[in-house]
């Protein structure tokens, strides 16, 4: 299904007077301080969240998995449901597409159907965590750091083809995620496996065209549970300098332990010009992968705030990749997108209202107290008014997830795809 202009323009005229007055409220606070709610506006009209292709149906754990009806069950149905996404939002123009889960079997026909959409494609991500059907050579024991050398081979030429198939779609760059390391003590050998997946890093990475980024992603724990090859962010911002230039790394927000520092993390990889992608979500206990800013939004705030920081003062960092990264157990997908989006937006607006200027003075005075004073002033700001600003003026529903109801969205999906339909991958 697809939502017209003149359906979202209808329904937001009945929303213009109930923000106007607290819009006007925001510009006079901060203008007084030298910040213009106007630019803030363009800025938020202008930011892009990629949409993970795996996030658009019921996700589930190993107990199991509870359908909404209506799932996408292929792909072009998958890009349709994220052009519902950026039809209310105008904030998701992006896929993000898993392979082998969704490899086009038309690629200039699902190049159409994004481009009808307004849709390009971002990061490309490569799977061996799973061994598919008829597959040659096992994960079992890892894949980039398999102690066998033609499952390495394997691993690196999946990544290849995965490279391949991003550049006939537009995509520039590749996500590289692994589930490699040991459940018991012994299992490896720390250095040989660190070895081995770094030169089968840097055999991907010739490959990459020019224009190309890699991102190189960490975990913890999960599914291996004594120990990650690349555990943390210090190894994979090892691996991407042994890469080159063009290879970054990726944070996660739920790939981190209870209560680290991960805005630190960012600050750290943003001066070295090492952080190229973002993985939204949030968590209670560790990779939890549920909505963003439903548990942690002032730890969101404070990431975004060192987002915000680095992307005005260090050049030497790329542009960033930004993607939400769930999985919907309980809630229809879409509205959790939608909820996520909601929170994304919120941090990023609040920390463009932190006095920058203001901060500095009083760090460098070592007034603490001013200091947090300072970032919880704009943490308490009810910024909706300027989210609602910018999606009226980019054309989006003022009210995104109020008009996926008032639509009937997800009823009118289930009527076209039935109640049985599965999103590929889940």
């Amino acid at each position: 299904m697809k939502i017209s202009t003149d359906q979202i323009s209808a329904l937001n005229k009945k929303q213009e007077d109930s923000y106007n007055s607290e819009l006007d409220f925001l510009r006079n606070k901060f203008a007084k301080r030298g910040i213009e709610v106007d630019e803030i506006i363009h800025k938020v009209a202008d930011f892009q969240v990629a949409i993970p292709s795996w996030a658009l149906g019921a996700g589930g754990t190993r107990f199991g998995r509870f359908s909404f009806g209506g799932e996408p069950a292929s792909l072009e149905q998958k890009l349709d449901d994220i052009g519902v996404l950026h039809a209310l939002t105008k904030t998701a123009g992006a896929v993000s597409l898993h392979i082998p889960w969704d490899i086009p079997s038309d690629v200039k026909a699902i190049k159409e159907v994004a481009k009808s959409h307004g849709i390009s494609f971002d990061a490309m991500n490569s799977n061996t965590f799973q061994d598919q059907p008829n597959a040659k050579e096992t994960y079992k024991f890892g894949s980039l750091s398999n102690t066998n050398a033609a499952s390495r081979d394997y691993a690196i030429q999946h990544n290849k083809d995965v490279i391949n198939i991003g550049k006939e779609l537009g995509s520039k760059s590749l996500t590289v995620w692994l589930a490699d390391g040991a459940n018991f003590p012994g299992q490896n050998n720390f250095q040989t496996a660190l070895n081995h997946t770094e030169n089968s890093l840097k055999s991907i990475y010739k490959t990459m065209p020019e224009d190309w980024k890699m991102f190189i992603e960490y975990k913890p724990y999960e599914p291996n549970f004594y120990s990650t090859v690349i555990q943390d962010w210090g190894t994979s911002f090892m691996l991407s300098n042994a890469c080159g230039e063009r290879a970054y790394t990726l944070v996660d927000l739920g790939h981190h332990l209870p209560n680290t520092n991960i805005e630190q993390i960012v600050a750290t990889l943003m001066l070295k010009g090492k952080l190229g992608g973002f993985h939204f979500n949030d968590s209670k206990y560790g990779d939890d992968d549920v909505t963003v800013g439903s548990i942690k939004p002032y730890a969101l705030f404070l990431i975004f705030n060192e987002l915000v920081y680095g992307m005005k003062n260090n050049p030497q960092n790329p542009d960033l990749s930004w993607m939400i990264d769930a999985s919907h157990n309980t809630k229809d997908p879409l509205e959790d997108l939608l909820q996520s989006l909601e929170a994304i937006l919120i941090a990023y607006t609040q920390a463009l209202l932190v006095d920058q200027k203001a901060l500095k003075n009083a760090q460098q005075e070592n007034d603490v107290v001013k200091c947090q004073e300072i970032l919880q002033d704009a943490y308490r700001t009810d910024v909706r008014p300027v989210l609602k600003a910018a999606r009226e003026k980019s054309g989006a529903a003022v009210d995104p997830l109020q008009a996926y109801r008032q639509f009937g969205v997800r009823k009118d999906l289930i009527k076209e795809r039935g109640t049985k339909t599965m999103a590929t991958g889940l």
